[in-house]
């Protein structure tokens, strides 16, 4: 595509919906394109289906319009996702997208294979909000569309740290500032700001994290007894792995948490030199160079020794390459 307008034609109704656990680049996109539809699409009835975004999205315009499950039997005449990588990660209303009539997904996700009809994938760019603002008209991006686009602009590079912040992806930045919102406060609100909890969460972590192969991979966990202990879950917990991947001489951090009895959610990060998609999509998750995930049951002995594994495999192709 070319142009979102591309696939509003006979459009009455529309739906959008982002993954499961939505970060900030998922609530990001589908809300600037239900804010952008909502403005100038008037007479198409447009629904968006989020799982339970976290408060420190509340900045964003009509946060409190979306809806956490389906309602009932519905056809859509389109149904977009937005960040999402494969289809079973979609999340709420899954059930739409497959009974609706078009589908289309905006995505800018390396290990997306395309799922949908229309399948606009850029796994060269930072952000899905980054692909999405290009599927927009530039002069009628709004205040609001601008604030949630920012927003997950801002989380998906990391405050514009990431290998994945280009040229391009800064002059899209500044051309959402224009708009006039108060981009410091969502950077700080958003992506900075923690509670005392989760403070003190990230600080047992940092204490108790392991170092392995020789210094170049690090290792974070929380096990469900302390999630319990400390009354946090799984969305009290961004902000770890980036930290660990901050440790002098780490090459990858690795972040996981007990979900259940030996079933955790591991998340990766890298400096550079591994791709950890590869490593996620090895064992059933996906993601970024980078950044990447993934699901994984077992003790968490097992889980550690198995995505090292994988690590030490790429190390060792590197070294012989």
């Amino acid at each position: 595509m070319k142009n979102i307008s591309e696939v509003l034609e006979h459009v009455k109704t529309m739906g959008i919906a982002g993954h499961v656990r939505p970060d900030g680049d998922c609530v990001g996109s589908c809300m600037a394109l239900y804010l952008y539809m909502k403005k100038y699409y008037p007479d198409i009835q447009v629904d968006v289906y989020l799982d339970h975004p976290k408060p420190i999205f509340s900045h964003i315009a009509c946060i409190d319009e979306f809806k956490t499950e389906a309602e009932g039997e519905k056809t859509y005449d389109l149904f977009v996702t937005c960040d999402v990588s494969a289809r079973e990660r979609l999340a709420v209303a899954s059930e739409y997208f497959d009974r609706a009539k078009k589908t289309v997904c905006i995505d800018h996700h390396v290990s997306n294979k395309g799922f949908a009809q229309v399948n606009h994938v850029r796994g060269e760019v930072s952000s899905a909000c980054e692909v999405l603002y290009g599927l927009l008209d530039p002069e009628k991006v709004t205040v609001e569309v601008a604030t949630a686009i920012y927003t997950g602009m801002v989380h998906d590079t990391g405050v514009f740290q990431y290998s994945s912040t280009s040229p391009e992806t800064m002059r899209i930045a500044g051309e959402l500032m224009k708009t006039g919102f108060n981009f410091s406060r969502i950077i700080d609100e958003s992506f900075y700001e923690k509670t005392y909890i989760q403070n003190q969460v990230m600080g047992r972590v940092l204490a108790e994290s392991i170092m392995l192969q020789d210094g170049k991979c690090i290792v974070g966990y929380m096990r469900k007894k302390d999630l319990e202990f400390y009354g946090v879950d799984g969305k009290d917990l961004d902000g770890i792995v980036s930290q660990l991947r901050l440790t002098r001489g780490v090459e990858v951090a690795i972040f996981l948490y007990e979900v259940e009895t030996q079933n955790f959610k591991v998340s990766l990060r890298s400096n550079g030199k591994i791709d950890v998609s590869k490593v996620a999509v090895y064992f059933g998750g996906g993601g970024h160079t980078r950044a990447a995930g993934c699901d994984m049951s077992g003790s968490m002995y097992d889980v550690v020794n198995n995505i090292t594994a994988e690590i030490e495999r790429q190390m060792i192709m590197m070294q012989e390459a």
